[in-house]
């Protein structure tokens, strides 16, 4: 213990003697640990955390597929029959989870939260008990027995105050009557990005659409028994498919299975992005790492007497070499305080993309484990920085040392591991740069992208109404027609309307499609179009034009006449209809039996994209106003109002909110947004992938510049009595600030070819975030080599400048 206090207090006074380089080392540390670190908590958080239930390795997302291999959910019919017929689960659930209701608390306020709808058994899935009450029974399937409902904990705690008299009393969903029979523990949540939830029972006498075999809308979790494995389940769960396949031909036939533990599926497409962001920061954790070697190399050389001096007087190796891994801790300490602050301050910056882009989002923060991994973190850089220089010091010959006055630091050994230092800085830094200039490439391309309209002057906001208020009314009469017509009127609205799916939002509802009188559809092979419900007026807003026939009329298209109407895109009609037949003459034969229903096509328009990732899909569009009378309260909940305006249309949301609140007080105003913020939304985890790659590229740039910078500022120092010599024997300034440029050229050209090779040979690892062709990308990267060795030449010209500037006979003088 005396002797590691005394290297402590050695230590404090020779960083306090060179307070500039302890503070390169301290800040090197702190911001690529702390980059490091927040990265960590992502990924602990998002994939290495288990999941918050009960032996969660043993639940499972079971993922069905059309015949045509697309992702398509349940169909409730189809549902039941699984949940009858396999044998290999304690429990097979469904859910659905688009829904939102209007929730009137015991405030007496009114808000909008996200509502699952369940089937019976599915809180067995999680193992999950509730903290009060209790979940659901079988017969809470049934209609009449359905208006139960189980609070979520934050739920619970944010909108009724945490009172536990609030079990067993009724609250309003969407004006009808739930009696609340459970509250779940803090923490549970599913789907895991669901905040504020409510649970509640199916309610599939609601709505006939949710009865079809036809239709695909619920998707499913399960549990497998104990002593079953998933390939004992995944052939049962098969065996009932084929079942259903020969029992429902018409509709079941070709559907297939697959079971994934359900923390992948979380995780879903965000696993290979954070594989690579972990590699990403791992290399500017390696280029941190070797800067600090470089600096501590540095200092070791100057300290070399010191060493020498040391070992002459009976210091041995391993006393040497305590002394200055001590140091390196205390820098550790240092660099760990100032990651922790970077840590916390990334993540803070981060937050906005992590709550959007990943499922778990909202559990990422800084605690402890991750504090405690940040000092290791530290130390572990710090450590294995400090090696190399304590090893050679070390290993010094005292007699070598007093007798060269310190040079052997100017060794071609030294010079070989400085420049491989460098050399290594230039190649990951190079990297960092390429993938981040593909990725940011690639955010501008979408957000610039022709989505086909102009997204900069449309506001969009969701609305939500209680349904039970309109029962025995025309919603569209008593809530949508005076609401579009109180907007239209505002100062600086062009038009305004209604769509159940706003555009870009990247989901939706699509059909099997057939034109009447056309060959057959391929057998086993969905041939689909994406199917809207709007209002006249959302055609003026996102500005799209009509190419051919009429558009849709509240006049013309009335619910009493048949045929109903739809129009169709220019995909739609590329898509299904031949060449040279008139698309307004055409009816679709897919939508029932009777030919009384088949829709007539009215009319072709321009497209807009359903995706931003994919060019405008075929789509058909069919008015609000044609839904039956009494169908209308339950279907034309939750639709988006759009709204295009002369100027900046954020300036519209209290006018908007106002007109609301005149036509129903009930109604919720949710988070109205533009529809670039839409654009940008979707754009989140691209957003989050370019800006983090951003700061990685620019921190090791930074990095590898001061690195080269110092590497150069020492060698000129320790080479100054030779540049001395050679500036009299007749070297002039141009020629020694050549010779420095030269090496340091050579240095990082090195360093630019490994990188391009190294970029070449990880693509599959880049591919994870962003696929590139290294033939089509050759000219790009080749530029960014160039503007890097660039950067580095201006880097090391002051120091080279400096060496031309040294006086011959100062130099030889103080040798």
């Amino acid at each position: 213990m005396n002797t590691l206090l005394q290297d402590v207090r050695y230590a404090l006074r020779q960083l306090r003697k060179s307070p500039g380089f302890a503070l390169a080392v301290a800040l090197t540390l702190a911001l690529s640990v702390g980059v490091a670190t927040a990265v960590f908590c992502v990924f602990d958080a998002a994939i290495l955390r288990p999941l918050p239930y009960t032996h969660p390795g043993r639940i499972f997302a079971v993922t069905t597929f059309s015949r045509s291999g697309y992702l398509q959910p349940n169909s409730w019919p189809a549902f039941q029959d699984e949940r009858a017929q396999a044998h290999a689960f304690t429990a097979l659930a469904g859910y659905i989870s688009f829904f939102k209701a209007t929730v009137e608390t015991p405030g007496g306020n009114a808000v909008l939260l996200h509502t699952v709808n369940t089937s019976s058994n599915f809180f067995a899935v999680f193992g999950i008990k509730p903290v009060l009450g209790r979940t659901f029974l079988p017969e809470e399937e049934q209609a009449g027995k359905n208006d139960v409902a189980v609070l979520g904990y934050d739920t619970w705690e944010r909108y009724f105050d945490g009172d536990k008299g609030i079990l067993n009393r009724t609250v309003k969903l969407d004006g009808r009557a739930y009696t609340v029979v459970g509250i779940m523990p803090a923490g549970f949540r599913f789907p895991l990005e669901l905040q504020d939830g409510i649970y509640t029972p199916l309610h599939i006498e609601s709505y006939a659409w949710m009865t079809s075999r036809n239709n695909h809308w619920l998707r499913t979790v399960a549990r497998l028994k104990d002593g079953v494995t998933t390939e004992q389940a995944q052939a049962d769960l098969s065996r009932v498919f084929d079942n259903l396949s020969h029992a429902y031909p018409d509709t079941d036939a070709g559907r297939t299975v697959q079971l994934a533990p359900l923390a992948e599926n979380v995780i879903g497409q965000s696993k290979g992005p954070l594989w690579t962001l972990l590699c990403a920061v791992l290399a500017v954790l390696a280029i941190g790492c070797v800067n600090v070697a470089g600096l501590l190399l540095a200092r070791g050389v100057k300290r070399e007497q010191e060493m020498g001096l040391r070992a002459a007087i009976g210091a041995g190796r391993a006393r040497v070499m305590r002394q200055l891994l001590t140091e390196g801790l205390l820098l550790a300490v240092l660099g760990a305080a100032g990651g922790v602050f970077v840590a916390w301050a990334t993540l803070g910056l981060m937050r906005v993309f992590l709550i959007h882009a990943l499922a778990r989002g909202a559990e990422i923060h800084l605690d402890w484990s991750m504090l405690a991994a940040a000092l290791a973190i530290s130390a572990a850089t710090s450590i294995l920085a400090s090696l190399y220089p304590a090893l050679r010091l070390s290993g010094i010959d005292p007699n070598r040392v007093l007798k060269t006055g310190g040079s052997v630091g100017a060794g071609r050994g030294q010079h070989g591991v400085r420049a491989g230092l460098v050399v290594t800085q230039v190649a990951l830094t190079l990297v960092l740069l390429a993938v981040s200039g593909l990725l940011i490439r690639v955010v501008m391309h979408y957000r610039h992208v022709d989505l086909g309209f102009d997204p900069s002057r449309i506001l969009a906001v969701q609305l939500n109404y209680s349904p039970a208020r309109y029962e025995s009314r025309d919603v569209i009469a008593d809530f949508y027609r005076p609401l579009l017509d109180r907007i239209t009127h505002l100062p600086t609205v062009r038009a305004a309307g209604v769509i159940d799916i706003v555009p870009i939002e990247s989901w939706g509802s699509n059909s099997d499609i057939h034109i009447s009188g056309q060959p057959p559809n391929p057998p086993n092979e969905e041939v689909l179009s994406e199917e809207r419900v709007v209002s006249a007026g959302y055609f003026d807003v996102f500005q799209i034009q009509l190419h051919h026939g009429r558009a849709l009329s509240p006049a013309l298209d009335r619910p009493e006449n048949h045929p109903p109407t739809v129009v169709v895109n220019e995909a739609f009609v590329k898509k299904f209809i031949p060449s040279g037949l008139d698309p307004t003459a055409q009816r679709i034969d897919s939508f029932g039996k009777d030919e009384a229903n088949w829709p007539r096509i009215i009319g072709v328009t321009g497209g807009v994209r359903q995706d931003i990732f994919s060019p405008p899909l075929a789509e058909h569009d069919s008015l609000m106003d044609q839904f039956p009378l009494k169908e209308r309260s339950n279907y034309l909940n939750g639709y988006w109002l759009v709204v295009r305006s002369d100027g900046d249309p954020r300036f519209l949301i209290p006018a908007i909110r106002s007109a609301l609140h005149e036509v129903d007080s009930t109604a919720s105003f949710e988070n109205p947004r533009t529809m670039t913020e839409i654009v940008t939304d979707v754009l989140v985890f691209e957003r989050m992938e370019s800006w983090l790659f951003g700061i990685f590229a620019g921190l090791a740039v930074a990095l590898a510049l001061v690195g080269l910078y110092g590497l150069v500022s020492h060698e000129v120092e320790q080479a100054r009595r030779d540049i001395g010599i050679r500036m009299a024997l007749g070297a002039t300034r141009s020629r020694v600030v050549s010779a420095v440029m030269r090496r340091v050229a050579w240095m990082l050209g090195a360093g630019a070819v490994l990188g391009l090779v190294l970029t070449v040979a990880v693509r599959k690892i880049i591919g994870m975030v962003i696929y590139f062709d290294p033939q089509n990308e050759a000219a790009g990267f080749l530029l960014l080599a160039a503007l890097l060795v660039t950067a580095g030449l201006l880097a090391a010209l002051i120091p080279a400048r400096r060496a031309a500037s040294i006086d011959p006979m100062q130099a030889l003088r103080i040798e």
